[in-house]
């Protein structure tokens, strides 16, 4: 519970603290002085009587105990402790991006690492971050196409969600990259924002699904929404390990890829194709798409603080009155 309370404070005087410093020379001079009064002299004659301590006597240092909590309190009540809100207000237009991934079997093919679909995940994580002030959402399509996370300034639910993504989600097997557009334009096309795009991340192998490819393009185009389309793996022989009568044998398997439907998609909206072989061309792909739709928005970050210094202040008096009733009661010293 402290270390909760220390990690969400802040102070306005920091330099205050520096006060508590004191605290260890205090303690010692009252040691000093504690030591000094006791007897100088020892009574030979009464060596041998048994001291029995009692419970004032244990306690006579309790005093002095709150005392120093009580300054504690004071020092920190006095360097500002406070809580911070930060309150943002965009001012400008951003862009409405729908990130459309391909979840089919298909995106588990491992000539990315570890496969296709973590490694968008992990490139998509740190497109969004770089994108301040624009509402994201996410559709996911196999043979069926879902919308996983609608449109939103909340960046981390976003997050949240991407990360969440898994193949076979929607279980039934499939690529409709036709419904996967669909339902993005679907999310889109009411609004108000003037600049909204498609990315869509697939291998581009289309099949399954209601809505053809070319039905979702020309809903794209009605509602003035540009696609871009990354095109994920190639067609290349890659070694796998399948289950067989006799044990685990490996068997050579082209990889498909569809690289004309993607390029189609792109041109006829006014987007662009990419191709990402590996993770680093995927990461630069998504740093081209951030750099060619900029947002025309300014984020202002506004901080608001709520003073915790009452508590203390009121912690310390409490030490203090304890402690002098304490003083001039149980422990008052008679001359």
């Amino acid at each position: 519970m402290l270390t909760d309370w220390y990690q969400n404070i802040e102070f306005a005087c920091s330099w205050v603290l520096g006060a508590l410093l004191l605290l260890p020379i205090l303690i010692y001079e009252y040691v000093r002085r504690n030591k000094k009064q006791q007897a100088a002299m020892l009574v030979t004659t009464a060596h041998f009587v048994r001291i029995t301590k009692s419970v004032k006597i244990s306690l006579r240092h309790l005093p002095f105990v709150l005392r120093c909590l009580a300054l504690i309190c004071l020092i920190i009540a006095l360097a500002g402790p406070r809580v911070k809100f930060t309150e943002t207000e965009n001012e400008g237009e951003g862009i409405d991006i729908m990130l459309c991934f391909d979840i089919s079997g298909s995106m588990t093919e491992k000539d990315f690492d570890p496969n296709r679909l973590e490694a968008a995940k992990q490139v998509a994580s740190d497109f969004v971050g770089n994108r301040p002030g624009d509402e994201i959402g996410i559709v996911i399509f196999s043979n069926l196409s879902f919308t996983l996370c609608p449109l939103t300034s909340d960046h981390n639910a976003v997050l949240n969600q991407v990360k969440n993504i898994q193949s076979g989600y929607l279980q039934d097997e499939g690529t409709a990259i036709g419904s996967g557009i669909a339902t993005s334009v679907d999310r889109l096309r009411n609004s108000k924002v003037k600049n909204r795009i498609i990315i869509l991340l697939t291998d581009g192998v289309d099949f399954g699904g209601t809505i053809p490819p070319d039905m979702a393009l020309q809903m794209a185009k009605y509602y003035g929404i540009k696609i871009y389309t990354i095109g994920v793996g190639s067609e290349k022989e890659v070694d796998e390990v399948v289950d067989s009568p006799l044990g685990p044998v490996v068997q050579h398997k082209t990889l498909q890829y569809n690289e004309a439907l993607l390029k189609k998609l792109a041109d006829e909206t006014g987007g662009q194709y990419f191709h990402a072989t590996d993770k680093a061309a995927l990461q630069k792909i998504y740093s081209s798409i951030n750099q060619l739709e900029k947002s025309r928005i300014e984020v202002k970050n506004y901080n608001r603080y709520t003073d915790k210094f009452l508590p203390l202040v009121i912690a310390a008096i409490i030490y203090l009155l304890i402690g002098i009733l304490l003083r001039y009661t149980v422990f008052r010293q008679f001359p």
